[in-house]
């Protein structure tokens, strides 16, 4: 049985009960609804410019839940469009990927080249760091779950194949997951936080499912990974001289996890810090023949590529070229 028609505005008052966070143009006189608006979804979404009822009648009421890594808004709304344009997100946290569930009304997206209609029970799922372009003809109601990056690559391979696709709520994995984080929704009043809470993982799971059905048959899984692999490679490149250049590092640098970063190395046969180490030393081993170094010290070179420990250095070029920095130096030019 479909239930998604309506839903709780906010959290119950009682004790124990989930937290939220509501937010209303209501609370506002109409002539500063507009900018007000537009500088709270820039805060807790992404930046979009407004373009608001042809009557001027604004209104807009979020109510925002945390949800473990997760977050889900429920929002209700008069007929609005909201269009990104190309920038940096705003924050950190707002590199993420929004799954709306459609409640009422009607919703169109644009994003990539692609188009969306939905009608209420729908899911579908877009790029808030990306341009994108929603249209809301007539007054609307919706879920936003908002989920990091780094989550859902970990978790599909080629996730950007899913996005801007209409998931069918009135059907398969698409009803189920669309009913499950609705319900999850209206009971927020009477969910304490940590029963919410319990519920985000399984929310994720089934919207994985969700978004795995409606991904092309045709995608290619290792094009993906070969894709992933090479900007690891290039943040690796352009930061070899960071001495402190690491596992956490490299993973925030490009928005993937350790784990998938060091299974992605594991298909070359190594692993993301050997690959670093090499890297390096093959840097140095470069300067060493090289002319314009000649007159370098090896603690020069060894330092300009992220080596900060001289004796390490010179066991390690030994293990790898079968002898030390400084008779590598003397060798014969050919």
């Amino acid at each position: 049985m479909a239930i998604y028609g309506s839903i709780a505005s906010e959290p119950s008052k009682g004790s124990g009960m989930t937290p939220g966070v509501k937010l209303s143009t209501a609370d506002l006189p109409v002539r500063e609804r507009h900018e007000w608006l537009r500088e709270v979804i820039g805060r807790e979404y992404a930046n979009v410019e407004i373009t608001p009822p042809a009557d001027g009648s604004l209104f807009n009421e979020m109510t925002i839940y945390p949800w473990q890594n997760l977050r889900l808004s429920a929002i209700r709304s008069s007929a609005i469009c909201l269009e990104r344009l190309p920038r940096e997100p705003h924050l950190v946290s707002q590199d993420a990927y929004f799954a709306v569930i459609l409640l009422s009304g009607g919703y169109l997206l644009e994003q990539n080249g692609k188009t969306v209609v939905l009608q209420p029970g729908d899911m579908t799922l877009y790029d808030a760091t990306q341009p994108h372009r929603i249209h809301c003809p007539q007054h609307f109601s919706k879920l936003i779950v908002s989920v990091p990056r780094p989550m859902l690559r970990d978790r599909i391979a080629g996730i950007e194949h899913c996005a801007v696709l209409r998931i069918p709520g009135n059907k398969g994995i698409g009803s189920v997951a669309a009913n499950f984080i609705c319900t999850a929704a209206n009971q927020t009043g009477q969910l304490n936080a940590q029963e919410f809470s319990a519920l985000a993982d399984h929310s994720l799971d089934l919207l994985t499912l969700a978004l795995a059905s409606v991904r092309p048959a045709n995608f290619n899984v290792s094009r993906s990974r070969s894709i992933a692999l090479n900007r690891v490679k290039a943040f690796i490149e352009r930061h070899l001289g960071d001495p402190d250049m690491d596992t956490p590092k490299v993973a925030g640098g490009v928005g993937l996890s350790p784990r998938y970063i060091n299974d992605l190395f594991k298909d070359e046969d190594t692993a993301l810090m050997r690959y670093i180490w090499q890297r390096r030393l093959e840097n140095c081993r470069k300067d060493l023949l090289d002319p314009v170094h000649a007159g370098h010290r090896l603690s020069d070179i060894a330092f300009r590529w992220g080596f900060n420990d001289l004796s390490h250095f010179s066991r390690a070029f030994k293990q790898r070229f079968g002898c030390s920095p400084k008779e590598y130096r003397q060798q014969p030019k050919v």
